[in-house]
């Protein structure tokens, strides 16, 4: 791994140092070689919302199931979702 050669300039806004980032190589100012893995445990993923068109009747079985299992029925879909996706991917 090649040592850092160039000196990090400073950025008068966070526009300025993306655009930076974007042109430039990061190995050309870090020494990659010393970098640790780090954890953040407390980081939640990103969401994002979307729309889905269910049938009325669809709706109303898995709202009667959530309750059921007193659990909110946006939070079954999402484990229903993340199951089967786990089943197709394996």
């Amino acid at each position: 791994m090649k040592k850092p050669s160039k000196q990090i300039p400073v950025f008068k806004s966070e526009k300025e140092e993306r655009a930076f980032w974007e042109k430039n190589d990061a190995s050309d100012y870090f020494d990659l070689s010393k970098a640790v893995r780090v954890t953040m445990p407390n980081l939640k993923p990103s969401t994002a919302s979307i729309s889905l068109r269910l049938s009325q009747s669809f709706l109303e079985g898995i709202k009667l199931q959530a309750n059921k299992l007193d659990v909110p029925y946006q939070s079954l879909m999402k484990i229903w979702l993340a199951e089967k996706l786990e089943e197709a991917t394996k």
